[in-house]
This record gives structure tokens, sequence and C-alpha cells, in this order.
């Protein structure tokens, strides 16, 4: 697909909205407002959105991904953008990864069995790596 194209960008990133709708919902997570937009994407692999309070309307209350990787999200609290989310989102999984490669339950974060740790260990540690690796490039945050 040609994610240059501004109607294939327009419909991945509907999508991943739908997706991100949809997980929060699995989490319970109390919200308000998805954003009808990313606040950053690199189509196709990751969106990040904001989510909106539902204590404090009109501002953002969590950070969620989504894209061809684990769906996820912090709270914005102490992080004000998008850039910020990515790199606490790597770091999670980083850590998350750490655990699971002991084998030992990653704190607050689950993703698949213990049995399959070994094989999603590697695979989350890579997507963090690939996170932080884009959260330090200046070039890809130069027009936000």
């Amino acid at each position: 697909m040609d994610y240059d194209n501004s109607e294939v960008e327009e419909l991945w990133c509907n999508q991943c909205r739908n997706d991100v709708i949809a997980y929060l919902r699995r989490q319970n997570l109390v919200h308000g407002q998805v954003g009808e937009w990313p606040a950053w994407h690199l189509a196709p692999y990751i969106s990040i959105w904001a989510i909106e309070s539902k204590d404090n309307p009109g501002w953002v209350g969590w950070w969620a991904v989504a894209g061809d990787l684990p769906h996820d999200y912090v709270s914005a609290s102490g992080i004000k953008h998008p850039r910020e989310a990515m790199q606490a989102i790597a770091r999670r999984w980083h850590t998350a990864a750490e655990h699971m490669a002991r084998g030992s339950y990653p704190t607050d974060f689950s993703i698949g069995s213990p049995d399959s740790w070994p094989s999603l260990g590697p695979q989350l540690a890579s997507r963090a790596e690939l996170l932080q690796s884009w959260a330090g490039d200046p070039e890809l945050w130069a027009n936000l």
C-alpha cells in the first residue's frame, strides 16, 4: 500500500483509532474522547493518540499507541508530548522484556502467558529499541 497517498494514510489512521478505542474498552480505562487524528504517526508502523481525561475534559489524560506493534497506553501525568509518551512506552516495554527474560511477571504490564515469553520477550525488547530509535530521531519530529 502507498502510505504516502493521503487517502490510504487516512484509512490507516482511522483503523488505528478504532483499534485504540476497542483496546481501551477491553482495558476498562475510563476516559474522555480519543483524538480524531493521531498526535503523531509513522504509517504503517505506529500511531500515538491523545486520550482525553474524563476528570479534566479538554486535557490529555492518557497517551495510547497502535499500529504494527502491541497496543499500550500510559498516563499523561508528566508527559506533555507524544515523543515523551513514546519514550515512556519504550522504557516500559524494555523493563517488561527484562522481566520476561528472567521468567518473572512484568510489573504493571501483561502480554501473553509465561510459556510464550521466550519468543515474546525478545520481540518486545526489539520494539522498545525501535521506539527509542524513533524518539531519538529529530527528523521524525521536525514537523510537530
